[in-house]
């Protein structure tokens, strides 16, 4: 009996270290295919958020995504909507793909339709601008449907039709024709079509893309501004910073939707910007006052924020500076989520790695910038984490001139200046 005894204590006591064993695993390894959010604002720049050393706005569940999640400094965009948009679904620089303002050539592969292909629920919400709602003559209408986009799922504001995002807004909900939501508000719509999506999905894997609308102009007061009952529609840009925050607040709901539908530990939310901000509004940051370049390509028109947060798959309070390009999303998410690429031939490249280490995958940005408007003419540069050179010959130190204020000597560079020159002239050379 006591050798039986013995027996039974050894066979309970190692099954009860091959349980820990399975929790440990349970809990430590990568889900294998996660859900994917990616966020992006609409006009807002690096400098906005207080993670980042912004100090004109509050931004606080931002700021605690990126306290709990990974928090990139050097992240650079399009510096105008559309060229942004294009080049992150696709994962293609622009200049193999972009053929006008408003538009997403029909037949592009993008990010929405991989995943739907690889069995993922997908959706949007927010901001479409790529059918050509804007485009004049011909172009009207020729861009492509969010349907044949891949989205399984819509509730979009500029689809066929312009007018209002914020009040009394014009959206297609899953419907080809847009309904004028009289006395709501473009941001709530949107969240309540998200909050739809993911409940709706929690037992399935899911692609959500929000492309947000703010804090976009007109900068109108938000619900949460003691303006909104009696001057919903009056224009300010003292407007912009309640927009800011009512944007965070959004960011903050989709968040604990997620922890409400037990999906936090299973989802990787993903924050960024598509450009700088609006060029009428000046922030601060670390003291130093930032003007915003949306629309120009220099420093401040692209640098923007990005944030990953992926519950217990991530390790949070980390802050890197590894180069990335909008072109890298694509393939990031992709295998993030271990979704076949293989159709894929895009310009990205994944920075999933630098998410477990401290791998610098990528060199060096190119940007090819063709906005369609004359306002924008075209631009062609490449750039590392120091310096940046146009294609027309001028030549920065961005690591201590953001603001592109002194062009570099070219007859007169330093030996260092000179090899970084002659290599993102090789890029640019490669690329043509």
């Amino acid at each position: 009996m006591k050798k039986l005894s013995e027996y039974n204590h050894f066979f309970y006591f190692s099954g009860f270290i091959l349980l820990l064993f399975l929790m440990f695993v349970s809990c430590n390894r990568q889900v294998k295919h996660p859900n994917i959010v990616l966020i992006m604002a609409d006009d807002l720049g690096y400098e906005c958020l207080t993670c980042n050393g912004g100090e004109s706005y509050k931004t606080p569940e931002l700021d605690k995504l990126a306290a709990t999640g990974i928090r990139y400094t050097s992240c650079f965009s399009q510096p105008l909507c559309t060229p942004s948009r294009v080049e992150i679904m696709t994962g293609k620089y622009n200049n193999r793909n972009y053929t006008a303002f408003g538009i997403l050539k029909p037949g592009e592969l993008t990010f929405a339709q991989l995943f739907k292909e690889a069995g993922y629920a997908t959706g949007i919400a927010g901001k479409w601008q790529l059918f050509g709602s804007t485009s004049a003559g011909e172009l009207q209408g020729t861009g492509t449907f969010p349907t044949d986009a891949g989205f399984d799922e819509y509730c979009l504001w500029q689809i066929d039709k312009v007018g209002s995002r914020y009040t009394n807004p014009v959206i297609h909900w899953n419907s080809k024709e847009a309904k004028v939501y009289e006395g709501e508000y473009g941001p709530d719509i949107f969240y309540r079509f998200i909050d739809q999506f993911l409940t709706k999905n929690k037992d399935k894997p899911f692609f959500l893309y929000y492309p947000m609308v703010l804090p976009h102009d007109p900068h109108v007061p938000t619900p949460d501004s003691k303006e909104w009952k009696t001057e919903p529609h009056s224009k300010n840009d003292r407007f912009f910073a309640d927009m800011v925050s009512y944007m965070d607040k959004n960011v903050g709901r989709v968040a604990d939707k997620l922890e409400e539908l037990g999906l936090r530990n299973n989802t990787i939310l993903i924050f960024t910007g598509d450009n700088g901000t609006n060029r009428r509004i000046v922030s601060l940051m670390y003291g130093e006052k930032i003007p915003g370049k949306k629309g120009i390509p220099v420093y401040y028109g692209t640098h923007v924020p990005l944030i990953i947060n992926g519950g217990k798959m991530i390790k949070g309070g980390q802050v890197k500076d590894n180069l990335i390009d909008f072109t890298d999303f694509l393939p990031t998410i992709c295998r993030m989520a271990g979704v076949d690429m293989t159709k894929w031939k895009g310009d990205g490249k994944s920075f999933d790695q630098t998410l477990r280490k401290d791998n610098d995958l990528r060199k060096w940005i190119y940007c090819y910038y063709d906005s369609g408007k004359k306002q924008f003419p075209l631009a062609v540069f490449a750039q590392n984490k120091i310096y940046k050179l146009y294609r027309d010959g001028r030549f920065f130190n961005i690591g201590k001139d953001h603001g592109e204020k002194e062009m570099l000597d070219t007859i007169n560079l330093t030996p260092d200046e000179k090899t970084n020159r002659e290599s993102l002239m090789k890029v640019i050379i490669n690329h043509q």
